[in-house]
């Protein structure tokens, strides 16, 4: 997917970039009212989500958010340190899908990221139950079961799964999960927790946990799960 940023901040705007392609988002990057308008019309239906810092240079976001709402209805997020009500009110107003004030941290702004596309996109009930080998995860009530039987996971335990279970076939690093399970139900997650959550899921899940056949590590990179198959 690819997503429109548009930040005059070139700190900022690189950090922001690269967290995005971390997360294999194409990105095309804007420092200015006036380059972003020249994407918006010419490429808006290649774009599948919109990242606008309020103070530009030549103009504000809100411009911006106009422009594109009225060529494509693809998501909106607004970056600003203007942390007043009726900024946000406007902006929300204006069709903004989310509002988020500086700073803010990197996972906040993916997590926000994601759960808007998760509004955008949302699948018939059927598709979303995940069949990993013999463990089967239903998104919608939050259960996971092994052949036909239930298996208990705390938060943090059905993060991690979730984690795995949306990037299946992919090699994850330590570092990229625990980007992504930090502070899950407020528990303080390091190096050494994430290595005991995965011994965890292994004991739950795998059907010989000393020889995992679904969260495998891969030697010096990290861990991988296997292909994904939907019902």
């Amino acid at each position: 997917m690819k997503i429109l940023l548009v930040e005059d901040d070139k700190t900022i705007a690189s950090g922001i970039e690269y967290a995005l392609q971390q997360e294999s988002f194409s990105t095309v990057l804007c420092y200015d009212i006036e380059s972003a308008k020249e994407i918006i019309t010419g490429q808006v239906d290649q774009l599948g989500l919109c990242l606008f810092d309020i103070s530009l240079p030549d103009g504000n976001g809100y411009d911006l958010c106009k422009l594109v709402k009225e060529r494509s209805d693809i998501p909106v997020i607004f970056l600003t340190a203007i942390d007043d009500e009726v900024n946000v009110v406007m902006g929300l107003d204006m069709g903004a899908d989310d509002y988020i004030t500086k700073p803010f941290r990197i996972r906040e702004l993916l997590s926000r990221i994601k759960s808007v596309l998760r509004r955008y996109h949302k699948q018939p009930a059927a598709n979303n139950v995940i069949n990993i080998g013999n463990v089967r995860i239903n998104t919608l009530s939050g259960k996971v079961h092994k052949n036909d039987d239930e298996v208990l996971l705390t938060a943090l335990e059905y993060r991690l799964l979730l984690v795995f279970a949306n990037h299946l076939g992919q090699i994850l690093s330590r570092n990229q999960l625990l980007e992504q399970i930090w502070d899950v139900a407020g528990d303080f997650v390091n190096d050494n927790t994430l290595t005991v959550y995965i011994k965890r899921l292994r004991e739950k899940l795998e059907d010989n946990p000393q020889n995992p056949t679904m969260i495998i590590t891969v030697r010096g990179l990290g861990y991988k799960v296997g292909e994904q198959h939907v019902t």
